[in-house]
């Protein structure tokens, strides 16, 4: 993949989460970015979301859903930590 399309995939990334942010805030937590790599969005929920016990759920059912539905491209989410 170019870096053009890599970077462009990055800032549909960003607005997807955007979006999303609101939500995760309402209940104490958020979301960072770390890295956009091979179709691969890495990302650290940190707050409450970085110790909830539903955070992998919010991350697949949640986050990853919204961004494969959004973002062209995308393959997969994982969270880092």
């Amino acid at each position: 993949m170019s870096e053009n399309a890599q970077s462009t995939m990055y800032d549909e990334v960003l607005e997807v989460l955007d979006k999303l942010r609101p939500f995760l805030q309402r209940d104490g937590g958020d979301v960072e970015l770390v890295d956009v790599e091979d179709g691969i969005v890495k990302l650290k929920l940190i707050g409450a979301c970085g110790s909830c016990p539903s955070s992998t759920i919010t991350l697949k059912a949640g986050i990853e859903r919204a961004l494969l539905e959004e973002v062209e491209g995308i393959q997969e989410v994982i969270q880092v930590f």
